[in-house]
Parts: C-alpha cells; sequence; structure tokens
C-alpha cells in the first residue's frame, strides 16, 4: 500500500497540453508561448494535486512551471464533504471510533488540504524559507516569481539534482547517503525548533541532492507554525522523557491536551511510566523515535485527550522525518541528533534576552490588570448595592442527567399506578385484564427501554 500511495508523489496521470495551455492563459492572461522562451506542454512529473513543466524565461533562466490538474478543487472539495460526513457518522455510531475525533481530524486535515490548493500561499512560503536560511549554502530554496504566478500556476526557479528517493542514483553519483540523511533532517529541525515555521511534507520526493551536495527543497505548499510558548512545552515533555519522569510527562501532556470528563490520571500516569520503562534500557543511537511518538499518541488517544492541531502535524512530521532519513541510511537515528537540542534549549530559556522578555510581558499583564481591577471591582460593589448582583453557575451535562432523572421517575410511576390498575381488575376489562392497567405497564417498559439504551449510547454504562 505505501509503494502505491508513493506514486502519487510524481506518477499520477498529467492533464493534457490543451487543457494546461487554456488553464495558464485563464490564470495570467497570456498564452505560455507568450509569456515564455521557451514551454514545454508535456508535463515531467505529476503529482496528486499539479503537475510540472520545464520552461524558459526570456531572460534564459531555467524555470519550472506548477500547475494545477483541471478541476481538482471541484473534486477534492467532493470528496472532503464525504469525509465529513463519514467522520460525523462515524462519531455518532461508534463509541471505538469517538476517541480518535474523526470530526475535528477531518476538519484539520480539510483545512491544510485546501491550504495546499492556493499556491499564493506555497509563494509566500518559499520567500520565508530563503530568509530563514540565506545563511546556509547548503540548503537551496527555489525562489518564485511573482508576476508568472497565481492561485492555481506558480513559476519558480528550477532546481537539477538526484532526488532523495531515488537511493541507487545518489550512491552511484557517491554521494554519502548517511551524510545526506543528517543534513536533510537537521535542516528540517532548525526549521522546527529554531524557527517554529517548517516544511510539513518531508517525503523523499520534496528533497534533492544538487551538485556539490547541498540539499535542495520543494513543494513547500503544506507547512507547519510552532510558537515559542509551544515549542518550551514540547522541550519539556523531550526532557521529562529523557528523565524517565512519568509524572511530569503525565502533567505536561493533560496540560497541553484537552481532557474528557472522568479522566484518571493515576492511571494514565501509570501507562506512561510502562512506557517509559520500555525505552530506558535503549541507548539514543538505538532509539525508535517514531515507534515511541505513536505509541505515546495510542497512549494519549486511548485516554479520550485531544491534543492540538498544530502538535498532531508536528508528531506527523518527525515519523515522516525519521523514515525518510532511514530509507538513505538504515542506521540513522533521529533521536540522536535531537540530544544536541536539549543543551540548546536550557541555553536559550537562561538567555538574558529571553528573560528580559518575559519580564516585560508579566510587566505589560500586570500593567493592565492594575487598571482594569479598580474599575471592575467598583462595577461589582455597585451592583451589590443595588441587588443587581447575580452568580450563574455552569453545570456542564447537568440537563441530560436532570431530564434522564425525571423520565425514570416518570416511569417508575407510571409503572407502579399501572400494575396496581391491573391487581384490581379496573374495568374496562379484556379476558380478565384491565385494559388501562395493560396499556400502561407497556408504556412505562416502553419508556424504560428507551431510557436505558440512552444511557448506553452516551457509554455512561
Amino acid at each position: 500500500m505505501a509503494e502505491q500511495l508513493q506514486l502519487l508523489q510524481a506518477n499520477t496521470p498529467a492533464d493534457s497540453p490543451e487543457t494546461i495551455r487554456a488553464l495558464i492563459e485563464v490564470e495570467l492572461g497570456a498564452t505560455p508561448e507568450a509569456l515564455f522562451a521557451q514551454f514545454d506542454a508535456e508535463a515531467f512529473a505529476s503529482a496528486s494535486i499539479g503537475q510540472v513543466h520545464a520552461a524558459r524565461l526570456k531572460d534564459g533562466h531555467e524555470v519550472v512551471v506548477k500547475v494545477q490538474h483541471a478541476d481538482i478543487e471541484d473534486r477534492i472539495r467532493n470528496d472532503l464533504e464525504i469525509m465529513q460526513s463519514m467522520a460525523e457518522l462515524a462519531e455518532q455510531y461508534s463509541p471505538e471510533l469517538r476517541q480518535y475525533r474523526p470530526v475535528d481530524t477531518t476538519a484539520e486535515f480539510s483545512r491544510t488540504l485546501l491550504a495546499e490548493l492556493d499556491y499564493t500561499r506555497e509563494q509566500r512560503n518559499l520567500l520565508a524559507f530563503t530568509r530563514n536560511f540565506s545563511s546556509q549554502e547548503d540548503v537551496r530554496i527555489p525562489a518564485a516569481y511573482a508576476e508568472l504566478s497565481s492561485k492555481r500556476v506558480l513559476t519558480m526557479d528550477r532546481l537539477r539534482g538526484i532526488s532523495v528517493a531515488d537511493r541507487e542514483a545518489l550512491r552511484q553519483s557517491n554521494q554519502d547517503l548517511s551524510d545526506v540523511a543528517k543534513r536533510g533532517a537537521n535542516l528540517f529541525l532548525n526549521m522546527i525548533f529554531r524557527d517554529g515555521f517548517y516544511h510539513a511534507d518531508p517525503h523523499p520526493g520534496n528533497l534533492m541532492v544538487l551538485p556539490g551536495g547541498a540539499i535542495g527543497l520543494l513543494d513547500c505548499g503544506m507547512v507547519g507554525r510552532i510558537d515559542p510558548h509551544l515549542r518550551e512545552q514540547i522541550e519539556d515533555m523531550l526532557l521529562a522523557a529523557i528523565r524517565q519522569d512519568g509524572a511530569v510527562l503525565c502533567d505536561l501532556i493533560v496540560r497541553l491536551g484537552s481532557v474528557p470528563p472522568g479522566f484518571d490520571d493515576a492511571k494514565m500516569q501509570a501507562d506512561v511510566e510502562d512506557f517509559l520503562a520500555e525505552y530506558s534500557g535503549d541507548s539514543i543511537k538505538d532509539f525508535d523515535l517514531s515507534g515511541a511518538l505513536n505509541r505515546m499518541t495510542a497512549i494519549i488517544r486511548n485516554y479520550g485527550i485531544l491534543l492540538p492541531a498544530r502538535v498532531s502535524l508536528l508528531i506527523k512530521v518527525l515519523v515522516m522525518l525519521e523514515g525518510t532519513s532511514q530509507n538513505l541510511d538504515p542506521d540513522f537515528s533521529l533521536a540522536e541528533l535531537l540530544e544536541p537540542w536539549q543543551a540548546k534549549a536550557i541555553k536559550r530559556r537562561l538567555s538574558p534576552k529571553r528573560m528580559l522578555h518575559r519580564m516585560q510581558g508579566a510587566w505589560a499583564d500586570w500593567s493592565r490588570l492594575g487598571e482594569s481591577l479598580p474599575r471592575d471591582v467598583g462595577d461589582i460593589i455597585t451592583q451589590i448595592k443595588r441587588g443587581r448582583f447575580d452568580i450563574h453557575p455552569e453545570h456542564r451535562r447537568l440537563e441530560q442527567t436532570v431530564n434522564r432523572l425525571v423520565l425514570g421517575i416518570l416511569s417508575a410511576a407510571l409503572f407502579m399506578g399501572s400494575a396496581q390498575l391491573w391487581s384490581s381488575q379496573v374495568p374496562p376489562r379484556l379476558a380478565g385484564y384491565s385494559i388501562p392497567g395493560a396499556l400502561g405497564c407497556l408504556a412505562a417498559a416502553f419508556l424504560g427501554f428507551r431510557l436505558l439504551r440512552a444511557i448506553k449510547r452516551s457509554g455512561d454504562i
């Protein structure tokens, strides 16, 4: 299945040259022949969303033109609507699938995928990555040409090299596969932990080795962002895992995610400590980060905790990154590359610049509180004097519980009264049985059955 899905990266059937010419003319206002000195109407690569054509600018510069497949947006939106409907059915009728939050997951997937359909976003991403890696000569980001681009057409520099997916070609070109794997992984770790803005689709087809050994980055439509606060929380989790501190790791997970009612903190902490014990004997080099992340995610989902979409995306990227790197070097260990980032994280937190920034933020918070507190307290005192001060407590799920309690009492009362009518043979009677008593008992049994079924569906019993 993985091999077949890999074909979507560069071997999807391409649209006809006539279709591509028409789309470019609609998007850019002129034919390809008028816009470019040379344009190859036959695509040299075609992925699931778009296809890529070789071209040459009028100044002789080599470029590639990325064009969306015709009607791909309508097809994707239709598929997403079907997925959303299926997710709603799964969440409504399957308690086993409900813990995976299929509706929320599908909504986040839809948001990310629809963002990829707008190539103007990818232009901005390319510019951001170029700024972030401007001082590193071993990283190449293709430059985009805004005047030859639109929402469905993107023109950018052509990078010539060997795809990371072609392991044999890299070997024949005398590339050190282990070094390529490490440099490619470090590229993504810099994006994540240094810049907080990263390429979120690190499959082998999006990386290539250029002449001279530089790493080229392609297809920057899907990106992720991490703010400083979230980055520190993730670093704390990694440090807690390395220290084998299950209590701290469990507390960080609870603070980071959304915890359901009835959450068993002690039981989860025991499972987390068992999980950490399984990996305690492994060296950093032999540590299976992908397996550990997947196992930890399974534990979190088992307790119904919903992680923020940004965290789920980051976990996916780390798993993909380790898989891509191990495709080049089976002995590659992403955990080994992550180890130096611990010292960098501690150094950054103890830096005077960060402490000054936090003090400034705290001062601003206290200043706002000091300005608003007297006015708010004055308003409360005024409301109390006028007898208008009300408290509105919120009881979550209380209405549902009260409704069930009332229905249970009514069912029991109806059954008791109907049973007395039946035993007293209150007329009218049929075959010696009281008709009102029999009908009342049947109605009470029906209400009781509905009540039990509703409780069972909610998962309370």
